[in-house]
């Protein structure tokens, strides 16, 4: 899962793609390097980061999505209103940082044949890295998986369609990544998203800036792998497509 984020503040690449056209470009460029999805997502959900308008977000993301609707796409949006929009323009894939709590986004997942991925988070993208707390970081997302996972299938989401994230970085410390990290086999009940790609955590680990994280990015890539993660949200497709295949090679 390659990332395009259509933001001017994404902690990572905010404006770079922001413009539609390097937007759709770099989409392309993901997918020729190896991207089998590719995430789109118009309000960036880094800690500290504030929220946009339903209207903005759509504004950011509909254009990029409807030139590149021949592409397996993800959109990364937590608002129901925005889902139903991208799943009419050709979105494959809803992926909610909220778990589709958010009143009527069961409903407008449910009522198309994509899939979604429901993610962990603790607390909100402004305020989710002040001191979060947990007493089991392992039991307690999973708990709040299954529990969000037996509301989508409630709600009529079958499980082929269903994927689940544990949040790394949202609501999270470095030790709590790297419990979660260790222990990701016990969540993979369901298909597994991991999202590791240059984030803070790596930061912390190795003292790098962000446009200095390559390394250990794919090597949370390989442990994640290790882990039992099927789907890799990365931001260094190529790179990340070399480490798969020497994984691959080497597990056969």
């Amino acid at each position: 899962m390659g990332v395009v984020n259509v933001t001017p503040d994404s902690f990572s690449d905010g404006g770079r793609f922001f413009k539609t056209k390097l937007a759709i470009a770099h989409a392309r460029k993901l997918a020729r390097e190896g991207a089998d999805i590719i995430d789109i997502g118009g309000e960036s959900t880094r800690p500290g980061a504030a929220p946009v308008s339903e209207q903005e977000e759509m504004e950011r993301v509909l254009p990029v999505l409807k030139e590149i609707a021949d592409l397996c796409v993800s959109v990364d949006t937590r608002r129901p209103v925005v889902m139903s929009a991208a799943l009419e323009a050709g979105a494959s894939m809803i992926n909610d940082v909220d778990a589709l709590s958010a009143p009527g986004a069961l409903e407008a997942v449910a009522k198309s044949a994509c899939a979604v991925c429901l993610m962990h988070k603790k607390g909100d993208p402004a305020t989710m890295q002040q001191d979060p707390h947990y007493d089991d970081v392992v039991g307690e997302v999973k708990a709040f998986l299954k529990e969000r996972v037996n509301a989508a299938q409630g709600a009529g989401i079958g499980p082929e369609r269903i994927t689940v994230d544990p949040g790394f970085g949202f609501g999270k410390t470095v030790e709590h990544n790297l419990e979660l990290l260790r222990r990701l086999s016990a969540l993979s009940e369901f298909p597994l998203v991991a999202g590791l790609s240059r984030k803070s955590t790596l930061g912390k680990l190795t003292g790098r800036p962000v446009d200095e994280r390559l390394a250990g990015s794919l090597a949370m890539a390989l442990l994640a792998l290790q882990g039992g993660a099927t789907i890799l949200r990365v931001h260094d497709v190529k790179e990340t497509r070399d480490v798969i295949a020497v994984w691959q090679a080497f597990r056969q």
